[in-house]
């Protein structure tokens, strides 16, 4: 058997555990794309796959229609992940298999774990005391599950929906994973989606003209009145503003060099 010489000595594998992205791959990528519209973003960003493997979450709700037409037309393909709760509306379910039929969306629909579900959740109404822990087995879990395949996921989050989502940047690190989130809606108004529906003959969600302009599982979500933020009816009479899988935006602030890419 031949010896080993010094220049064959065996490359030992190594384990990169360097988070995929780093707050400075943030400020980065908002500096990038600042002033880009959103379709011009999301098409270089996807088109030269700045952002690695990635995929949309949809909850299918109100303004959903934009955010996934705008990123199947220049990613088509790309997969979609749904949290299927087990407590949407059948209206929410119905548009969701409309948009995707009709956008020919490639869906993955999460469900949560049928153990977790009997052990923590047996009565189906965990949401009525505990709706942070409901969301916890129903959509946090399911999702972070999901996202473990995936370097970044793109969002439909709007900084006009609430106050806690005002200042909300193009670009965000999805808390400690080193996953990114982009967020090519983020300055979008109202004015801005109404919009992009009626340019591209987009159907709405059909309980959006019954006064739910942010629309979650069923027991959780109430009619919105008349100068209430967008989101006012999720959990009303509970201090909680997010299921989990977003938290509450932390302003970038005055930085020129960190403001948002909008």
């Amino acid at each position: 058997m031949a010896s080993r010489t010094a220049g064959e000595d065996r490359i030992r594998d190594r384990i990169d555990v360097a988070p995929r992205f780093t707050q400075a791959d943030v400020m980065r990528l908002n500096n990038l794309f600042r002033g880009q519209d959103a379709a011009e973003a999301v098409a270089s960003v996807m088109g030269a796959g700045l952002i690695g493997e990635t995929a949309i979450v949809s909850s299918f709700g109100a303004e959903s229609a934009v955010l996934l037409h705008l990123v199947t037309t220049a990613a088509p393909g790309i997969p979609v992940l749904f949290l299927d709760t087990g407590k949407h509306f059948p209206e929410t379910l119905a548009y969701r298999d409309e948009l995707a039929a009709r956008l020919k969306l490639n869906m993955v629909n999460l469900t949560p774990d049928a153990e977790e579900l009997a052990a923590k959740d047996s009565t189906e109404l965990r949401w009525s005391y505990d709706p942070d822990g409901c969301c916890e087995i129903r959509k946090v879990r399911p999702l972070e599950k999901a996202l473990a395949d995936f370097d970044a996921s793109i969002t439909g989050r709007k900084g006009f929906q609430s106050a806690t989502r005002q200042g909300l940047a193009r670009f965000e690190l999805d808390g400690d994973t080193g996953r990114l989130k982009f967020n090519p809606l983020a300055n979008w108004t109202r004015e801005q989606l109404d919009a992009y529906f009626a340019e591209h003959d987009l159907p709405r969600h059909p309980l959006e003209a019954e006064g739910y302009p942010s629309i979650g599982c069923s027991p959780c979500t109430s009619k919105v009145q008349p100068g209430e933020d967008p989101r006012s009816g999720r959990w009303r009479g509970w201090d909680k503003t997010e299921c989990g899988i977003h938290s509450a935006v932390t302003p970038i602030g005055d930085d020129p060099a960190t403001d948002p890419a909008f």
